[in-house]
């Protein structure tokens, strides 16, 4: 009985280890490819994901403006975590947080999300705690903080360029989706990623090569500021342009904001670009535009006279000269150099309003400049176009026309080079992902005037530094074109403000084969009354900067 019973183990042992032997067979052998497809899937997870964003460098090539930098994100679900208080005491090391603030979040089930180190990562990553879970995410970086922000924009959170060149070049900036295969532990806790060539891995976007020269940028907005210390501007704006090809050297905003620290800001106006983004009238800078126009025309000579009596009456309020001066005879250089209204209606009235309307368009200020940055503004001037005398009589002089600093520093471009429109840009230059180099050519917008008119109006302006209103603006040793603008503001409610005015001067130089554009432009300065007096020394002052910058040789010693 007795042996009955070792036999009956014996088969109920073998009859078993046959069932089992029978499954591990179908499991490891006839199964075996299929059931550690499902194993491995287990510890394998794909995760789309989108290429890095491309980098900012600037002309040299040397310094990056904007890039990716790697951040390690930690994310907390607490209605996964089983025990909340050991948790919380886990936490607090990796976190340097109270134990009690974490375990208040926990116990109100509020899942949040904390940037670590590398070190923080890892130390997390060997708990293993279900129900948190870390990443490697890339975020936008800006090296520079605050240099040029207006001009660069910034990244939003859902990865979005916004403003200025990360606006305008989002779609090649952006990396193209793919996939990276990653690893998980049994409690599902994210362990890492990595690209794998046969999963079609994520493209990266191409980078940008600008044409802003670091240190003109640098002294621009240095100078911006120090406008600020000293007449207690409300903003400002420097553009700086090689004339000859559109270039921009340098476009310099005041106030400025950190990228890195958009969020911080309240005041959402402060991420528009006044270069781009904001009309203003120029007022008594647009009187050269006005005498381009007529010399063009041989309607006048630089030596033309006309008898100025201090006052134009046209319909409407009578026209003053600035504080109602009265020069009597004066030739067309005269009126540039003492920057006089009446001379300027005098102008305009030999053009007439079809003529003058023409050479507005011709120069560029009834369309945008096309520049390579988000979210460019314009005015088609309608109200001008309706042609009443009294607003093209205002318009000869800058009040009552609408543009902005861009187009101005377009037109003027055409003066310098000789009469082509040129396209202003920022970018120099796109390297895609596989290294392919995009070179950004020069472009001609237009053939606005002659060479030879050209000449004659900066032989003027050269005269208006030499012997007129601008001498601040000058450079020893320099022949150098410029104009000044003190403008008036117009109000909301029609009319002008009188406690508002604009100041700006424009110039290039060396005069007779320009090399360098600067448009300074100053919004209501305090206990200064004209450009001459502001915006004329700050020009020089960056002139002379950028003379000895490049080793630019003298006109004369």
């Amino acid at each position: 009985m007795k042996r009955i019973g070792v036999y009956f183990i014996f088969f109920l042992f073998c009859f078993f280890s046959l069932i089992i032997g029978n499954r591990l067979f179908f499991l490891q052998i006839k199964n075996g490819d299929y059931w550690q497809v499902i194993a491995k899937g287990q510890q394998l997870s794909l995760k789309e994901s989108i290429g890095e964003r491309g980098n900012f460098f600037l002309e040299d090539g040397k310094k990056i403006l904007a890039q990716n930098i790697k951040k390690n994100i930690i994310y907390v679900f607490p209605e996964k975590i089983e025990n909340k208080e050991e948790t919380a005491e886990i936490l607090e090391t990796i976190f340097n947080q109270p134990k009690e603030e974490i375990l208040a979040d926990l116990q109100e089930n509020k899942t949040f999300k904390k940037e670590v180190s590398d070190q923080q990562f890892e130390e997390l990553r060997k708990q293993n705690i279900r129900g948190v879970y870390g990443d490697e995410i890339q975020k936008r970086f800006y090296a520079e903080n605050f240099l040029a922000a207006s001009l660069i924009g910034f990244v939003n959170e859902e990865g979005d360029g916004q403003y200025g060149i990360e606006g305008y070049f989002d779609d090649i900036l952006k990396g193209k989706q793919g996939f990276e295969k990653g690893q998980r532990s049994p409690l599902g806790y994210l362990t890492s990623f990595s690209e794998e060539d046969d999963l079609n891995p994520p493209e990266h976007g191409s980078s940008l090569v600008l044409t802003l020269d670091y240190n003109i940028q640098f002294f621009s907005e240095k100078i911006l500021k120090e406008a600020k210390e000293k007449w207690d501007i409300d903003s400002g704006e420097i553009i700086v342009m090689e004339p000859a090809t559109g270039k921009i050297i340098s476009l310099a905003t005041f106030p400025s904001f950190n990228p890195n620290e958009y969020q911080k800001e309240t005041d959402l106006e402060i991420f528009r670009n006044g270069v781009v983004q904001r009309l203003f009238e120029p007022g008594s800078v647009f009187k050269a535009i006005t005498m381009a126009a007529a010399l063009e025309e041989d309607l006048i000579t630089p030596e033309t006279t006309y008898e100025d009596k201090g006052y134009v009456s046209v319909g409407g309020p009578i026209i003053y000269n600035y504080e109602k001066r009265v020069w009597g005879e004066q030739t067309m250089t005269n009126v540039l150099e003492k920057s006089i209204n009446t001379g300027a209606v005098f102008v305009g009235q030999e053009l007439g309003g079809k003529l003058f309307l023409k050479y507005l368009e011709r120069f560029g200020f009834f369309e945008k400049t096309k520049i390579d940055l988000q979210g460019e503004e314009f005015s088609s001037n309608e109200t001008l176009k309706n042609g009443y005398p009294r607003d093209f009589a205002t318009a000869s002089f800058g009040q009552g026309v609408e543009i902005t600093p861009i187009q101005l520093v377009r037109a003027f471009g055409a003066i310098a080079n000789g009469g082509k429109l040129m396209k202003p840009y920022v970018v120099e230059k796109i390297i895609k992902d596989n290294g392919e180099k995009i070179k950004i050519q020069p472009e001609v917008q237009g053939e606005v005037i002659s060479e030879t008119t050209a000449a004659k109006l900066t032989s003027m302006m050269v005269s208006v530094i030499d012997n007129g209103y601008a001498k601040r603006a000058g450079v020893n040793g320099y022949f150098i074109a410029g104009k000044t603008g003190t403008s008036q503001v117009p109000s909301k409610q029609g009319g002008y403000l009188e406690d508002e005015t604009i100041h700006g001067f424009l110039g290039f130089f060396p005069a007779m084969n320009p090399r360098v554009l600067i448009f300074v432009k100053l919004n209501n300065p305090k206990e200064v009354t004209t450009s001459g007096y502001s915006a004329a020394p700050l020009f020089g002052k960056l002139a002379k900067y950028i003379i000895d910058l490049w080793q630019i040789p003298p006109d004369y010693e």
